[in-house]
């Protein structure tokens, strides 16, 4: 299979520029946007809630002589709790870009030409049905996939389960969170779930293992960090980097990369032999602990020295002090935690340290949530696909419990269980989520279809055949969200403007594009305030009160096992599993083990990525008021590296990895905030779509340097912190 050439990938991302420009968006700066608000007129309020993130905040909107004015959090959000993060309070920006995608484009000759075509919607979702009933007749239902990003991805899901395919797929699973679920539920029988059940607020220890609080801005927990700080919590961040949360700990171990699993090992050994882990809670709810304590005992702290190059007494210091505060003391899970394909027995050895301090179900631990009774619409039930779906064949990866993107880009390559011959892309840039450019660009290669719902022409919209502009959030209905959280609660996202051009909410897509296919069935409803008021009234709730408040609290439940949850653990045992037969019967480590990870070749540094405040992904770039706080990245490097390569903050370097390939220039850092073995650049910038006028060209693309990933074994995710990068001076 021929690949792609970059100067193939950057002619085809120029198409969506051409259909950006030709669809009249216009150019705007920061003090233009500025002054085009409205400084008098009635002011109206609309309470939604966000969708810079999953984190799904409650806000307020206002508008002012009828224009979108302002965003705050709206004070009877649990999650907000009346503030917005830097990207929900910038999330007018969104309405007002002007690189928004204003009616659909449908491309006219072979993928690759720059010939795009501005349609109606009637026409757009005449090619989009078209084409897929002639896939689901050559090849049937199951050949089409759907990749999705976030709750607006409801609707559309709903339409291609009625249509036949079961391969449905959320970058998120395997690309993020999911070895830490499988980690945990190997362990107690549940994962961490979204929002994460973590009562940072009451504890009095919290440990952070590479997860960047208050850079990550996840909006809740960045409060009761907040919160934790001031009631004194002691603070043990673990990170090759100085991050924001680094510089708010009493202790900060700038542990070599790719070692953490090690550290973990020891902090438990420590635990174990000196007898300071949670006794009685073991006792109570443990099983394997014999058999888990024997094996823990060889990983002593001058072990992981070796490895980490963390000084024993410093690890020791360390889980003393876990171990005073217990069960208080949260080790935190983290969220994108695909590193080195070991991940799902790393997130297990975090599962088992918090057993070991017994914070499973404790205050200042880990929380039970709890959610409102809201019943399933009563839809007609889906067809029975006559093919399972195909991103795990023969379950190569035992532990999967959701779907693996990358699994379905495999089959989409080699046609093997049976070919996909049809994407549908509903907000998320596979470019950017995905490692291995290359490898999906081979796989869009071997597609006879590809339709993208985006709000801007990211890059992978220059690679379909049929674009559709998604209204943005605060332009829209969406799917009511029935929150899992320390307090149960019901949220409604709902207009608060206008779209500007010929924009559509994705329920209204969805709806269309079915009728098309003869799945009206599956629409009973005629609009989404309908099915939305159905749903919520059906459960014994005021729609009214829901559309004038925004939210709908539920009563306090107990969250805690001393405030009468009960103890359950949906493990095989029935219990907590320091030793695991289900791995062990699987063929893997019933207790973690640690394996080195691979070390950069001489002149290489490890290549580290992360997040922003003030940006969502590679979502985010175009918004006038957010690119204004961050319009390019830069690549943090050691001071000392930096001198010894005649390097100074503010120089121009380009990073080439492994495999010789090469990014565009990227500002360097220059600092001792970074051990010298590795650099560090945020996620999302050096786009190569045309029609993104605001962020073409800024910075450099992790993703596109990302050639490489390790599978994890248990479940399938994607290590990508396996890649290194040397610098290339800029003149």
């Amino acid at each position: 299979m021929p690949t792609v050439s970059r100067r193939r990938f950057l002619k085809i991302t120029t198409a969506v520029g051409a259909g950006a420009a030709a669809s009249g968006a216009a150019g705007l700066t920061l003090p233009d946007l500025l002054a085009s608000l409205p400084e008098d007129g009635e002011v109206r309020t609309t309470p939604t809630f966000c969708d810079l993130c999953f984190w799904k905040c409650g806000a307020i909107a206002y508008t002012r002589g009828g224009r979108l004015w302002k965003i705050e959090g709206n004070p009877d959000d649990p999650l907000s709790r009346g503030r917005l993060c830097p990207r929900g309070t910038g999330g007018i920006g969104a309405h007002y870009d002007p690189d928004r995608i204003r009616a659909p484009l449908v491309r006219r000759a072979n993928r690759g030409d720059e010939e795009w075509t501005e349609v109606t919607w009637d026409e757009a979702l005449n090619v989009v049905a078209e084409r897929l009933e002639r896939i689901k007749a050559e090849h049937g239902p199951e050949a089409v996939a759907m990749f999705s990003h976030g709750i607006g991805g409801t609707f559309l899901k709903h339409t291609l389960r009625a249509f036949g395919t079961p391969n449905i797929a959320a970058p998120s699973y395997a690309q993020c969170r999911g070895p830490r679920e499988v980690g945990f539920n190997l362990t107690f029988g549940e994962d961490v779930g979204s929002p994460e059940r973590t009562d940072i607020r009451n504890a009095r220890c919290l440990v952070l293992i590479g997860s960047h609080l208050g850079e990550n801005m996840h909006n809740t927990q960045v409060q009761e960090f907040a919160e934790a700080i001031e009631k004194r919590a002691t603070i043990i961040v673990v990170d090759p980097r100085y991050s924001v949360a680094a510089s708010k700990a009493q202790h900060y171990l700038p542990i070599k990369p790719g070692t953490d699993t090690a550290l973990l090992l020891a902090w438990m050994n420590v635990l174990v032999t000196e007898g300071m882990y949670d006794k009685e809670y073991v006792e109570a709810y443990g099983f394997g602990f014999e058999a888990f304590e024997a094996i823990i005992g060889r990983y002593t702290p001058e072990w992981a020295y070796t490895q980490t190059t963390i000084p024993p007494e410093t690890i020791r210091e360390t889980a003393r002090e876990m171990a005073r505060h217990r069960p208080a003391t949260l080790v935190h899970p983290g969220r994108h935690v695909t590193w080195y394909g070991d991940d799902a027995q790393r997130s297990r050895a975090i599962a088992l340290l918090n057993a070991l301090l017994g914070s499973w179900g404790r205050r200042g631990g880990f929380y039970t949530p709890a959610s409102m009774d809201v019943a399933a619409y009563p839809y007609p039930p889906y067809p029975t696909p006559e093919r399972p779906k195909l991103d795990n064949p023969d379950g190569r990866y035992p532990f999967a419990d959701g779907t693996l993107s990358n699994g379905i880009r495999d089959a989409t390559i080699t046609g093997e269980p049976y070919p996909i011959k049809g994407w549908f892309v509903y907000a998320t840039n596979l470019l950017q989520a995905l490692p291995s450019q290359e490898e999906t660009l081979r796989a869009i290669q071997n597609l006879d279809f590809m339709v993208v719902v985006d709000v801007i022409p990211s890059e992978i919209a220059g690679w379909a055949d049929v674009v559709l502009p998604e209204s943005v959030y605060l332009e829209r209905h969406d799917e009511v969200n029935v929150e899992w959280f320390r307090e149960p609660f019901i949220a409604l996202r709902q207009p608060v403007v206008e779209p500007p051009a010929d924009q559509k909410p994705n329920w209204w897509i969805a709806r269309r594009l079915a009728e098309k296919l003869g799945l009206g069935e599956y629409y009973p409803w005629r609009h989404v305030e309908e099915y939305l008021r159905q749903r919520i009234q059906t459960a014994g709730y005021d729609f009214n009160e829901l559309e004038e408040k925004g939210i709908i609290r539920g009563p306090q439940q107990p969250i805690f096992f001393d405030e009468g949850v009960p103890a359950e653990f949906y493990t095989p045992s029935g219990k907590i599993e320091f030793y695991s037969p289900q791995l062990e019967g699987a063929g893997f480590d019933p207790v973690p083990t640690f394996t080195p990870p691979e070390e950069p070749p001489p002149g290489y540094f490890r290549l580290l990525y992360g997040r922003a405040p003030v940006h969502s992904f590679s979502r985010t770039q175009t918004n006038p008021l957010l690119s204004e706080m961050m319009d390019d990245n830069e690549v943090w490097i050691n001071e000392d590296v930096a001198r010894r390569h005649d390097l100074r903050s503010g120089d121009y370097v380009r990073l080439k990895n492994q495999d010789d390939v090469v990014s565009d220039r990227i500002r360097v850092k220059a600092t001792q905030r970074i051990r010298g073995d590795c650099v560090y650049m945020v996620h999302g910038f050096g786009q190569q779509a045309r029609g993104l006028r605001r962020a073409y060209g800024k910075g450099a693309s992790d993703a596109q340097l990302i050639t490489r990933y390790v599978n994890d074994p248990l479940m399938g995710g994607t290590g990508m912190s396996v890649n290194f990068v040397t610098l290339e001076r800029e003149a």
